[in-house]
């Protein structure tokens, strides 16, 4: 009797062996499938005054191959996934601007490396539009000291200023500008004159000339 008890007590054990073991396999089986195995970066692209941030072309480069691509939005903003740990290198292009690098971007597992405020594109010199004009009294003679402001015209009509310049003193002054399609106003100002404004449409890169007159106030 007192063996048959002992064999009953072994079989009930060894059945809890085996069930707890599958149990934590399972159980570590899964923790592991639920730690990350890739990583991201993301960041925000500053761009020189006149420009939009928006479809600046966001390349990821592993060595000399591209791994990803994207565009950022509205904000200059992006996101890309998924990249397996590792070294990276990002390559920034628009159109009118100056090619952008970074290099040595650590990506980790489970993590999204941040370049917010460090990604900056300055106009392309060689593929600018240029503004330059000049600012004239009722007479015909160079006015300078006046405040140029640049505004561009958007979609609804309304203006967004851009940038803003004082006009030397032959009355000259000028804009640097990416090369994209736009309609922009000028406007002069001047103590004892009337605002003059003009609206000038740019169609790529070249230079435009345009000529502001004030007209003392009434």
């Amino acid at each position: 009797m007192l063996g048959r008890k002992f064999l009953a007590a072994a079989c009930a054990a060894l059945f809890a062996l085996s069930s707890v073991a599958p149990a934590a396999a399972q159980k570590k089986s899964k923790k592991q499938q639920q730690e990350p195995t890739t990583g991201a970066i993301a960041g925000r692209v500053k761009v020189a005054p006149g420009a939009t941030p928006g479809g600046v072309s966001v390349t990821v480069r592993r060595g000399d191959e591209e791994v990803a691509r994207r565009e950022t939005n509205s904000k200059g903003e992006f996101e890309i996934q998924g990249l397996a740990p590792g070294t990276y290198g990002l390559t920034l292009r628009k159109a009118g601007l100056e090619v952008g690098r970074m290099e040595d971007v650590q990506v980790r597992a489970g993590k999204t490396v941040t370049l917010k405020d460090r990604l900056f594109l300055p106009v392309d010199d060689g593929a600018i539009a240029h503004i330059r004009g000049s600012v004239f009294d009722a007479n015909g003679r160079s006015v300078g000291g006046a405040k140029v402001e640049l505004a561009r015209v958007e979609a609804d009509g309304s203006f967004k200023k851009l940038d803003d310049r004082v006009s030397n003193s032959t009355g000259s002054f000028a804009f640097r500008l990416p090369p994209e399609r736009a309609r922009y106003r000028l406007t002069a100002k001047a103590d004892g004159a009337e605002p003059a404004a003009e609206e000038i449409n740019i169609e790529g890169a070249a230079i435009y000339r345009i000529a502001l007159s004030l007209h003392p106030k009434k």
